[in-house]
């Protein structure tokens, strides 16, 4: 007898393509079904069927402060009541901005959309207006959104012809992305030399690579990007949808002393609700319209609920302490994975830092997609469905980093190591049986 979960899930796929309004959500990786959320309180989610989860998903790292914060809550009905939007300036909308640029020091400007796709088109195109220069450098399995031009994948060789990602993409698109492996440096010194003075108008990327399993960028690979861009007048642009406010509340330039150019945010500034923004030094925000010639607008930018939803969590976040609790939910449960993986001689990966952690089965440190890519994608299989039998929510793909909210409690971190004992020890039964 089928769920309310499957059918509402087939239904679904009659109505909206493959069922989902964002391609990971159809849960295809692990060929599950996935569970229809009916609500969220805190910590945990609670699907159609009455299941509840131990959320480790959090709107893929939006909701900061756990699901329906009772002053989130209160302040978001209050401003519905208000008016939901104008298409006209707020004093909220000058209030956030204020709080975000406290917080980030390199941002002096910021302009806000509605979603990071948004944010990170708008970024490139300002540091192709700015620098009058056409070309971009992403990293392999950096993900910027959806626009055309970012969704691009890397040639053979060191940034030779660009490949599209994506159908309906044209080669035209991409044709001016050049795409090289994160924490490379000769392939990153090459292209420099080859386009930097006279092509090259900025490079985007994740400082912490959230889309490919979780990744850190190697200090050495930071300081020669920072030093080329510096010396080329290529502007950097640091892409924190992810990690801003996130691993902490300078975001993860704060941590590694960086000083971007352009910084993009999301998620967490709209605490849940669609806001992003794109920020950086005075002089290139002031070419943006209508002071300058670089022309982005929205309808719907700067929505007067998104901002008082992001103005109330990031109040609540000034809390410093706030960052030290996340931390310590990160360090135990991944330091508890690593163990549990250790005795059961399952070949794990696992890191994290502030809300944000991420786990691959694989024997080597990461260094970039190609690491995710050779990871083993039968023990992910086997560890996320039986982590979802024991009602723990985890994304549902090797690719994606997990997501902690100051609603969990050592109680759920204990609860989420007694059912990952159990689904590690499936897969160390795997693989055991498949060495034989």
């Amino acid at each position: 007898m089928l769920g309310l979960s499957e059918k509402m899930f087939q239904q679904a796929k009659k109505l909206i393509p493959g069922g989902v309004n964002s391609p990971v959500r159809a849960y295809s990786l692990v060929a599950e079904n996935p569970p229809f959320i009916s609500r969220g309180a805190g910590a945990y989610l609670y699907d159609e069927d009455g299941r509840s989860y131990i959320d480790y998903v959090n709107s893929w790292g939006a909701t900061i402060l756990g699901h329906a914060h009772q002053k989130v809550t209160a302040d978001i009905i209050h401003r519905v009541k208000q008016g939901v939007s104008f298409g006209a300036p707020t004093l909220g909308e000058s209030q956030l901005a204020e709080k975000i640029i406290a917080h980030m020091p390199t941002l002096e400007m910021v302009r806000f959309v509605n979603s990071g796709t948004e944010a990170c088109m708008s970024a490139v195109r300002l540091a192709r207006g700015y620098t009058q220069k056409k070309m971009v450098v992403k990293f392999d399995g950096h993900y910027h959104g959806h626009c055309d031009a970012l969704l691009a994948g890397a040639g053979s060789g060191v940034a030779t012809e660009s490949l599209a990602a994506s159908e309906g993409v044209t080669l035209g698109s991409v044709a001016d992305t050049l795409v090289l492996p994160f924490n490379n440096t000769a392939a990153l010194q090459e292209v420099f030399e080859r386009y930097g003075r006279d092509h090259l108008s900025c490079v985007i990327f994740e400082i912490i690579a959230g889309n490919c399993g979780f990744i850190r960028p190697q200090p050495e690979f930071l300081s020669l990007l920072q030093d080329l861009c510096q010396r080329y007048q290529v502007l950097l642009v640091a892409d924190e949808v992810m990690t801003g406010f996130r691993v902490h509340v300078g975001g993860a330039q704060s941590l590694y002393h960086l000083t971007p150019d352009l910084t993009v945010l999301g998620k967490v500034i709209g605490g849940g609700m669609p806001l992003a923004c794109y920020g950086g030094r005075r002089d290139i925000m002031k070419i943006v319209s209508p002071l300058g010639g670089v022309y982005q607008a929205g309808t719907l930018s700067g929505n007067p609920v998104a901002v008082q939803c992001g103005l109330t969590t990031l109040d609540l976040l000034c809390d410093r302490s706030q960052y030290s609790y996340l931390s310590h939910l990160s360090s135990t449960l991944t330091t508890g994975l690593k163990k549990q993986a250790e005795r059961l001689q399952v070949p794990l990966v696992c890191d994290g830092e502030g809300g944000m952690f991420g786990y691959t089965f694989t024997t080597h440190p990461l260094e970039s997609k190609k690491d995710v890519d050779q990871a083993n994608m039968k023990y992910f299989k086997i560890f996320f469905s039986e982590m979802l039998k024991c009602g723990i929510y985890l994304p549902p793909s090797p690719y994606e980093s997990c997501f902690l909210s100051t609603a969990h409690t050592d109680d759920d971190i204990q609860q989420t190591l007694r059912a990952s004992q159990q689904a590690l020890s499936q897969v160390a039964e795997f693989h055991n049986t498949s060495e034989e």
